[in-house]
């Protein structure tokens, strides 16, 4: 489990959010493509092909319609985490799967309102937690990281930190109803801003993480697998078949169609399948569900475990073959006329000065007016770094007058 919270937490953490908010509009597309049309075809061969049930139907388009981002350790190999198909993967995976979740707890709470708790409250008190669990998140968590570090430069006391962020966000997500997967990528989307991609911190989470947590999480999923139980008898055989290629095949519908709507190659399509295509701890967690409530069999308990087996091997070799192609592909060079920048091929001049200390500052302008070309009549760029501890503050108004007076001068 902390395996599975860890793949979600890096998820997060490594997401390029300025490309989120660039492309909102692609994320919310994939995410309901990816969710919807699993659900519907898994749903719809359950009913008519395999005679099951409305609410074991239904359980089976949920787990379909969620994925797992089992592969997504592949992606940190060749460094792709900031890739626009790889983002678009995570996001999407997030909103399928908070979209399951909560149809899978519009399921469960058919048959357990009327013991407890009437539906129209149920649902009222769920979207109250969700939203007291958001406010809560968002406004203490920035608060809480920027106090702890500043303070605490020690590298166990920040590592312990953030484990504490990931495990008390995915416990309260499981308070209120939804899986701690989703409070993990939460707490991972949060924490962004405040651990830089090459910092020390961030190696030591991802070398923990590859290094132990997350080979444990693959391993614990290998052993729930049962080979033996394809053998046992044609009813395995068929929920296999039904769920895995259906499923997949729904998948792989979202991805191919939204990376032609949205004008992608065909790698990146590959990319945005093989990532969204594997099912993992999550399904596991939603058919024990259906078990509690006995609306799932011995077959359909068993062909979901077998279906995780093939689709954790179609996602991993889908994903590698992607990340090959991507790494190896050489991006078409600008032309002058599609340069965002340059007017001319030798029309490159950008000069940026680092100052920091006042008696050099004047200077080193002096020696940039002199090499900066006339004609271009291009501006200089002055960059005065501060450190974010408990001197910042001095140190940000020093920094600001120093470039007060190189704009003077």
């Amino acid at each position: 489990q902390v395996g599975l919270y860890y793949i979600m937490f890096l998820a997060g953490l490594e997401m390029d959010k300025e490309s989120v908010r660039r492309s909102t509009r692609r994320f919310l597309l994939f995410g309901l493509l990816t969710c919807l049309l699993p659900f519907a075809m898994t749903y719809a061969a359950a009913r008519l092909w395999m005679s099951y049930s409305h609410p074991t139907a239904f359980l089976l388009g949920c787990i379909m319609a969620s994925n797992t981002l089992i592969a997504y350790p592949v992606i940190g190999r060749y460094g792709l985490q900031k890739h626009h198909s790889v983002a678009l993967s995570v996001g999407s995976s997030m909103i399928s799967l908070f979209l399951a979740l909560v149809m899978l707890a519009a399921l469960a709470a058919k048959y357990t309102a009327s013991a407890h708790t009437p539906l129209p409250l149920f649902w009222l008190l769920f979207l109250l937690k969700l939203a007291a669990f958001l406010t809560g998140s968002i406004m203490l968590i920035p608060r809480l990281t920027r106090h702890f570090l500043r303070r605490y430069s020690d590298s166990v006391m920040q590592y312990i930190f953030v484990l504490s962020v990931m495990f008390l966000s995915a416990a309260l997500t499981a308070a209120i109803g939804l899986e701690g997967i989703v409070g993990a990528f939460i707490s991972g989307l949060i924490l962004n801003r405040y651990i830089p991609r090459v910092s020390p911190l961030m190696n030591r989470i991802e070398f923990i993480g590859n290094a132990l947590f997350i080979p444990y999480f693959l391993i614990g999923v290998g052993m729930l697998i049962n080979v033996q139980a394809m053998f046992a008898g044609d009813g395995v055989v068929w929920v296999v078949l039904l769920i895995a290629f259906i499923g997949t095949f729904g998948k792989a519908l979202a991805a191919y169609v939204c990376s032609l709507l949205f004008r992608l190659p065909q790698r990146d399509g590959n990319m945005m399948f093989g990532l969204t295509s594997a099912h993992a701890a999550g399904a596991i967690a939603m058919v024990m569900v259906g078990v509690r409530l006995d609306i799932v069999n011995d077959d359909m308990l068993n062909g979901v475990v077998l279906m995780i087996l093939v689709t954790c091997i179609v996602s991993t070799i889908v994903t590698e073959k992607a990340a090959q192609d991507i790494v190896l592909h050489k991006p078409p060079r600008l032309s002058p006329h599609n340069s965002p920048t340059a007017s001319s091929p030798k029309d490159d001049e950008k000069i940026l000065l680092c100052v920091k200390y006042p008696d050099i500052a004047p200077q080193l302008l002096n020696l940039a007016m002199l090499m900066r070309n006339q004609q271009l009549n291009r501006g200089l760029v002055a960059l005065n770094v501060v450190y974010d501890d408990e001197h910042s503050p001095e140190l940000r108004e020093q920094g600001a007058r120093l470039l007060e007076t190189l704009e003077r001068q």
